[in-house]
């Protein structure tokens, strides 16, 4: 036994004194570049150092406490080796506050310590008057208290415990504006992310040279808690003119570390992918069904399509601003003690990207604080030519919707994200670029156009009820009404349907359906015009329901609304 520790104090010792051989360098050294991944980002710092001959330590502090450890690479040139390489978190070293959160945080110390002083004050109050409301026996049970005695007691007891309500109350106002400013305080923190200041990472890489000198090093890491989404501008100012599409991204880091006026470079490939070579997996083809193909055109759903689309492309803010409030919410207690404010956490959703992946290099440098904020970058800008077409449900809305078909698009390495639409000048609201489309070519909502009006009314002269022995006959027709007030021609798709019977005794007939292109299996009928300016287009719509008269058919479409109730 005595060997062996005698072993381990002496393998302890020589690499003790192989360390202090080592001629170690400590380099806090600011981000150059950066990659950022839809999901994460690799970060590149660059150094030129001085070696000396033997070993060398290079130690680089500050990095993010968010690397990945399995990603870092070392080039340190060819006239140096590199014998190790390793890294580990130093919990000592924490992050610089930056002296926005810094005073935010003094004042809330300071505000938190008056209250605690303030709370104290009440508490001595307090209990003053809840000795004097305890004392109620003033003499022996046995012996009664005279009166003047007693007139003496109930005179000191008014006058003291009306003395210590007026205090408690002017401690009350000068606590409550306490809390509401500590409240304040608490928010704004974690607005700007105030999070205590996290540990940081090293990175030790061990060198040998020969000879002393002087040699440049690359380091890189992939970094979790950072990463990009897109965001575009589709704007067109008229029919006949081509579309204008600008790529921006919203960045976020929340690494910890802030990346000050690097060099960016987006990307929509993997970074967790692995050296080992790919494999083909088996690519099956099926029919997809036509309510899956999220296709604005041709789609009887596409209002919904619509709807829901730019309700994707709210999700990622309403996700975040609950998250806020959530936090905000548990922040009410004020303790002696200050608790680090939880940043808000990023949500993620799931898109569908070109399996060959795409870059994008940004020309300016970007400066991304650490406070997991999406920041707007500038991609790169397209003026695409687009066809433009209206689509209308007058059934459901009486305004049309303006269509572009842009040919090509798989060219452009668009990401699904949403896109802030402007037409003429104005702009006309939010839409979704969707990207999974089958066709080759990307249908491109631009919202309503009021210069395209619709309407649809019941023609009352041919709208009838009869019996005839045990059935009753209801016939229905009504008139769309299709007006072009621009200066342009313009191309149009008209939807209307027809009810579809899922009985044999319920039987539906068609009298004038002008010419309109007809799906039997779910009763959609499709008219398509081309209409000149200034002029309109008239269609009838007319059909008929037989049932029999003893039974309740519901001959009506009627759509959920919501309303109060009181």
């Amino acid at each position: 036994m005595k060997y062996i520790l005698t072993s381990l104090l002496s393998i302890c010792l020589l690499n003790l004194l192989a360390q202090n051989t080592d001629n170690e360098q400590r380099l806090k050294v600011p981000v150059e570049s950066t990659v950022v991944y839809l999901d994460g980002a690799e970060v590149t710092h660059n150094k030129t150092v001085t070696l000396e001959a033997g070993r060398n330590s290079i130690v680089f502090t500050g990095i993010s406490s968010h690397l990945i450890s399995k990603s870092v690479q070392i080039n340190a040139g060819s006239d140096a080796s590199i014998l190790s390489i390793s890294d580990k978190i130093n919990y000592l070293n924490r992050g610089v506050e930056t002296p926005k959160i810094k005073n935010l945080k003094d004042s809330l110390k300071l505000l938190r310590e008056t209250l605690e002083q303030l709370s104290y004050e009440k508490e001595a109050y307090v209990t003053e008057k809840k000795m004097i409301m305890d004392n109620e026996v003033l003499g022996g049970r046995e012996k009664a208290v005279a009166i003047a005695e007693l007139k003496l007691a109930a005179d000191f007891y008014r006058s003291r415990i009306k003395e210590i309500n007026v205090e408690i109350f002017k401690l009350d106002k000068k606590m409550n504006p306490c809390y509401d400013i500590i409240a304040r305080l608490d928010k704004e923190i974690n607005e700007c992310n105030g999070k205590l200041a996290a540990p940081t990472a090293e990175i030790t890489v061990l060198l040998s040279a020969a000879t002393k000198l002087t040699t440049k090093i690359e380091l890189k890491y992939l970094v979790s808690d950072a990463g990009w989404a897109p965001s575009y501008d589709l704007i067109a100012e008229d029919v006949n003119k081509p579309i204008e599409l600008k790529y921006r991204a919203k960045v976020f880091n929340n690494t910890d570390v802030d990346w000050n006026n690097v060099k960016l470079k987006l990307s929509t490939s993997d970074p967790s992918l692995n050296a080992s070579k790919p494999q083909l997996a088996a690519w099956y083809l099926n029919f997809q069904n036509e309510y899956d193909n999220n296709n604005y055109y041709g789609n009887a759903n596409q209002q919904m399509q619509i709807q829901a689309q730019s309700n994707m492309s709210n999700y990622m803010d309403d996700a975040k601003a609950k998250a806020s409030a959530d936090a905000s919410a548990k922040s009410a207690g004020y303790g002696k003690l200050e608790k680090p404010n939880i940043a808000t956490p990023i949500t993620f959703e799931e898109v569908q990207v070109s399996e060959l992946s795409a870059e994008f290099e940004i020309k300016n440098t970007y400066t991304i604080p650490a406070d997991a904020k999406p920041y707007i970058v500038e991609v790169t800008n397209y003026n695409l030519p687009a066809v433009f077409k209206y689509y209308s449900i007058p059934k459901t809305e009486k305004e049309a919707f303006l269509l572009a078909r842009i040919s090509g698009w798989e060219q452009l390495d668009l990401v699904e994200g949403p896109a802030n639409v402007y037409f003429g000048g104005s702009y006309v609201g939010q839409s979704y670029i969707y990207t999974r489309s089958l066709d080759d070519t990307l249908d491109l909502s631009f919202g309503r156009d009021k210069k395209v009006m619709v309407s649809r009314t019941k023609l009352k002269d041919f709208n009838s009820k009869s019996f005839s022995g045990t059935n009753k006959k209801e016939t229905q027709s009504y008139e769309i009404v299709v007006k072009n007030n621009r200066k342009l021609p313009i191309s149009i798709d008209v939807e209307d349907q027809l009810p579809v019977s899922q009985n044999s005794e319920i039987v539906v007939e068609v009298t004038e359906l002008s010419k309109a292109k007809k799906d039997d299996a779910i009763g959609k009928l499709l008219w398509n015009y081309t209409i000149a300016p200034g002029e309109q287009q008239k269609i009838t719509l007319t059909y008929s329901i037989k049932y029999p008269k003893n039974r309740a058919v519901n001959t009506r479409k009627y759509a959920n609304k919501k309303r109060a109730k009181f």
